[in-house]
């Protein structure tokens, strides 16, 4: 349990928002703060957060959580490469990276409980939660795919390492339409400000 890691996404612009979604308020709290303490929840201290936009103001927001950074100088290319950077940031010794999205502030812990049993018990590489057959947030990927995720398409992302390891891939469905949702634009933050 130990050689699991949470990587956590931080590093987006938030262009469609027009301003940090991160560091909107959720609950009494920040977006951020909210996500970091759900996946504390799932994998003790073991937390990764790739930053980039902004990266002073979150990082600063999360002085109390016991957490690693890594700052994505190439944030403006995407999401993949934040999942380079929070790679390779790892130790050696890390075994599998859960990876989270930082605007998904509605997943509860057991989600990620789900994933990491399904993965002690399946032996496969890649583990991924759905909910009605679509695949969500967060999905589990083994350190030894790290040069393999170098090596993708920025333009096609993380889903073609599970097109290409098929036969390592098992998906755990589990009854949380959550782990599809985040927080885009300013009418999808209202719509979760209101539950």
């Amino acid at each position: 349990m130990n050689k699991i890691w949470a990587i956590i996404l931080a590093a987006g612009a938030s262009t469609r928002m027009k301003r940090q979604k991160l560091l909107l308020s959720y609950n009494g709290k920040t977006i951020i703060e909210t996500v970091v303490e759900n996946v504390a929840c799932s994998v003790n201290s073991k937390i990764l957060i790739v930053l980039g936009s902004h990266r002073e103001q979150i990082q600063e927001q999360l002085v109390n959580y016991q957490a690693n950074f890594c700052v994505n100088e190439n944030y403006m290319n995407g999401m993949l490469s934040s999942v380079i950077c929070g790679f390779s940031a790892l130790p050696a010794d890390a075994k599998a990276a859960l990876i989270f999205l930082g605007d998904q502030p509605q997943i509860p812990p057991q989600v990620a409980g789900l994933v990491i049993e399904t993965w002690l018990q399946s032996k496969k590489g890649i583990v991924m939660p759905t909910f009605n057959g679509r695949r969500g947030h967060p999905v589990l990927i083994e350190t030894r795919y790290k040069t393999e995720i170098e090596k993708l398409d920025p333009n096609k992302g993380l889903r073609t390492l599970s097109e290409k390891f098929k036969d390592d891939v098992i998906e755990v469905e589990c009854d949380v339409p959550e782990i599809l949702r985040d927080i885009d634009t300013p009418e999808e933050y209202e719509e979760i400000s209101k539950k």
